[in-house]
């Protein structure tokens, strides 16, 4: 073969196979950019949305610190002779004086421009503590606490000297249409000491009971709560729980001992109606019934001679210690007696999903309701004008 052939077919085989590489690199480039931007894209809208959501909300979670005067205790030794010549020392305790100290901490959030912040009861349980909030800027306030809430572990703080002044807070969201697998995502002290700590998850479970105890023999039952697997910490108690609009759709309440991550939160429905009581009454309000209730079970349905097995009855306590009916309630003036069957509130079956009681906070003092009763013999609907419970 010439050697000129061959030189041109070498040259002709070489640039084929540059240029055929040149283009499959490029091609594959193009490709796995692509691939990468549109990823990018993906995750980037996901994140922007948590980013945006904790960016809206950080400037008004706080954390909690409570701080007491406690004993200071110091050790010496006392001599002690019970013999001639001879004795010993014992070690023993005094106090002298006392000091400053934390004794608590958890975390809050700011819901008016006022200064009002929504915590736990139990991070603000001690009546003797002074109690400080911290934002996320280092700034530090002191605040006091004004109402707390015997039947939901939710207490209300306000920031001292607030008048004239304007805080960042958060706005309550619709915690009665959460879905399950729905993002949220919690900030709060985190252990104490890490504050604003952010944990993102989903919803993993809706309107759960459960009771909560705090390690020292307190308990409650809570009803409602929303179950999350957001990493909650001890520290994070009564720190926002999130939508990712930043809106708050629950308070973190409580975590399951020795689980993964299973955490509970209490629902914002449930939080505002309290925050409205604060601010409209200056204390928590209950709208009153006026009955001493029990659910029905099979048992009563047969001692009663009832034909279902459903609703709550009225009735008296043992021994007649207490009435069924308190004389003048809004349940006496309505016509309601012992041994009424109460089976709807405004058209809502009462069932085991959700206690009566639970059903009759979600109204307001003032408000009427219309009760479905069964009452000897008969169903009928009366009309009931709530009165107001001072807590």
């Amino acid at each position: 073969m010439n050697k000129n052939i061959v030189v041109s077919v070498f040259f002709s085989i070489f640039f084929s196979f540059v240029f055929s590489s040149f283009f499959v690199t490029q091609f594959v480039n193009k490709s796995q950019e692509t691939h990468i931007a549109q990823g990018v894209d993906s995750v980037s809208q996901g994140e922007l949305d948590v980013v945006s959501a904790v960016a809206l909300a950080n400037n008004a979670v706080v954390s909690i610190v409570a701080t007491k005067d406690v004993p200071i205790l110091e050790r010496f030794y006392e001599e002690i002779s019970p013999f001639w010549g001879f004795g010993f020392s014992v070690p023993r305790l005094r106090e002298n004086g006392t000091e400053n100290r934390e004794v608590g901490s958890g975390s809050g959030f700011v819901v008016s421009s006022e200064g009002l912040i929504v915590t736990n009861r139990h991070v603000v349980s001690d009546e003797g503590a002074s109690y400080t909030v911290f934002f996320n800027d280092g700034t530090s306030l002191s605040a006091n606490v004004i109402a707390r809430d015997p039947n939901f572990d939710i207490a209300i703080m306000r920031i001292e000297n607030s008048e004239n002044k304007q805080y960042p807070f958060l706005t309550f969201g619709d915690s009665e249409s959460l879905q399950l697998g729905q993002t949220v995502i919690a900030i709060g002290n985190a252990l104490g000491r890490f504050n604003n700590s952010v944990s993102v998850g989903v919803v993993s479970g809706l309107s759960r009971s459960i009771v909560a105890g705090d390690g020292r023999g307190n308990a409650e039952f809570l009803e409602e709560v929303i179950q999350t697997d957001a990493a909650i910490n001890p520290g994070n108690s009564g720190g926002p729980l999130l939508d990712s609009q930043g809106m708050v759709i629950g308070v973190n309440v409580a975590i399951a001992q020795g689980s993964g991550n299973i955490s509970f939160a209490l629902p914002a429905h449930i939080v505002q109606s309290i925050v409205q009581s604060v601010e409209e009454y200056g204390e928590i309000v209950r709208p009153f019934l006026g009955v001493r209730y029990t659910p029905v079970t099979s048992y009563i349905a047969e001692v009663k001679d009832l034909p279902f097995v459903r609703g709550v009855i009225i009735i008296a306590g043992e021994g007649g210690d207490s009435l069924a009916v308190m004389p003048g309630s809004p349940a006496d003036r309505a016509g309601l007696q012992e041994d009424d069957v109460i089976l709807k509130i405004n058209d809502k079956d009462i069932d085991s999903s959700r206690s009566f009681a639970s059903m009759l906070r979600s109204f307001s003092p003032g408000e009427t309701i219309s009760l479905t009763i069964f009452s000897q013999g008969e169903e009928k609907v009366v009309s009931v004008e709530l009165d107001r419970f001072d807590i």
